[in-house]
């Protein structure tokens, strides 16, 4: 490969210092992994400032390399050559997979690192949580253990404190919203009864958490008119492998109201072609949802299988198309849908593409599909769940909305005998203006409280 790219310079590449013996190596690694020649050109062009790095660090060989030494390099590049810094990850990244690098100094596990490795066993195995959430129960609840002063204090646990727990809680609640915070009171919770049980912790304490308010249905509703999710659809320019791709991804997520992370974990191996159904694993239910396969989607599937799909031996459906080859993190849906509001150029306020998902649920409920039918499409196992996603047709409520009147003039009846001693009053009593505003607004005030009476 290093003869093909550089006929006449690929000698002096091969002689180069430290990287010299790996570099046609390295370029067909490069090549397997999609990048273009142009690209891999400038990566030789910087393995001579690397290796003239690393020569003034007394580095003379690959066998001397450390993850460090390509840490320091990057630093050093990074900010005025971010092109050299990118081919440095490259080059420790191959170097990695192809020799294993010595790891860096080993780092001994502290106590936090076995409580919270303990913990997340206890979460996959008896709950049954998947990495993602391990991880985020991780993260608050290491900031909780340092909080406590439980790498120092042997006891820190055994003598914890209501108090303890609610100073954490309100140091978290500078930074979260109420929504954010309640989670992090879960995670405490379930944190908290892991210990009781083991007997840890003598008091209940996961039972004393105050959570923060949080009232159902209180979020303004997140639907698009059906409308608009056709005209996002159609906007899309599918002249080119990204648009068939994309295009394929948010119609996806319109059509069965996929989650981004289906639609990201959707294998070849979920497409049932001889009987028309598509199979959708669900994360949060560990189930698998059979849906039918529609004309539409079937053939958006196939020209993009066809013609847009790199030829890798991935099982994914969705993979990348700029290089590395590969598959596609978690929020490439989402970066795809803001993108595409971006050049469609329409007005739409909501940043992720889950809107699609409350407006598929909207769209089925104006058709007449029942409750419990949406929410086995949506994948809820409970109707609660769906209720969410169904309380965004205001367009339906406001058909039965009764119409405002003009004007209004309200008579009052007063009950003399409610009055409890006091003079008795007429018992028809006009509630009129005696003396009339003089204010240069007194139209729009009259209007204004006219309106507000016959409310």
């Amino acid at each position: 490969m290093i003869l093909t790219i550089g006929p006449r310079s690929h000698q002096d590449y091969l002689s180069l210092p430290i990287f010299g013996p790996i570099l046609d190596e390295f370029t067909n690694w490069s090549h397997q992994r999609g990048y273009a020649l142009g690209t891999i050109r400038n990566q030789l062009k910087d393995t001579r400032h690397i290796a003239a790095f690393l020569q003034k660090k007394d580095l003379r060989s690959i066998s001397e390399l450390k993850h460090c030494d390509f840490q320091n390099a990057w630093q050093h590049f990074r900010h005025d050559h971010p092109g050299i810094a990118g081919t440095i990850r490259q080059l420790q990244q191959f170097l990695d997979e192809t020799r294993g690098l010595p790891p860096p100094f080993p780092i001994s596990k502290t106590r936090s690192d076995n409580e919270l490795e303990r913990f997340s066993g206890y979460l996959k195995d008896v709950r049954g949580l998947v990495d993602t959430t391990i991880r985020s129960h991780s993260g608050y609840l290491g900031r909780f253990l340092d909080s406590i002063g439980f790498e120092t204090n042997e006891q820190a646990l055994p003598d914890l404190s209501l108090k303890q727990v609610e100073d954490f809680l309100g140091t978290c609640s500078k930074d979260l919203n109420r929504y954010s915070l309640q989670h992090v009171v879960g995670y405490l919770r379930a944190f908290l009864r892991f210990q009781y049980s083991r007997g840890v912790l003598q008091t209940p304490l996961h039972e004393m958490i105050d959570t923060p308010r949080v009232y159902r249905l209180e979020k303004l509703p997140r639907s698009l008119p059906w409308t608009v999710v056709n005209e996002l659809l159609l906007s899309i320019d599918r002249t080119d492998i990204p648009g068939i791709r994309n295009y394929t991804m948010l119609l996806l997520v319109a059509t069965y109201g996929l989650r981004t992370c289906e639609v990201v974990s959707l294998t070849l191996d979920d497409i049932n072609w001889r009987t028309a159904t598509i199979c959708i694993p669900q994360g949060k239910t560990d189930n698998q949802l059979v849906l039918p396969l529609t004309d539409a989607v079937a053939d958006a599937l196939i020209e993009y299988l066809k013609n847009g799909r790199p030829s890798l031996s991935f099982r994914e459906v969705f993979l990348r198309i700029r290089a590395p080859n590969g598959r596609l993190k978690p929020t490439a849906v989402t970066e795809v849908f803001q993108r595409q509001v971006r050049l469609s150029g329409m007005d739409i306020p909501y940043h992720g593409p889950h809107c699609l998902r409350h407006s598929f649920a909207v769209h089925l409920l104006r058709q007449g599909t029942s409750v419990k039918v949406i929410g086995d499409v949506l994948g809820h196992s409970n109707v609660e769940s769906t209720c969410v996603y169904l309380r965004l047709a205001i367009d339906d409520l406001r058909s039965v909305a009764l119409e405002v009147p003009d004007y209004a003039d309200i008579d009052i009846r007063v009950d003399a005998t409610a009055l409890n001693g006091l003079p008795p009053a007429r018992s028809w009593k006009k509630v009129k203006s005696s003396i009339p505003l003089q204010s240069f607004l007194a139209e729009e005030i009259t209007a204004y409280l006219q309106l507000h009476r016959s409310l």
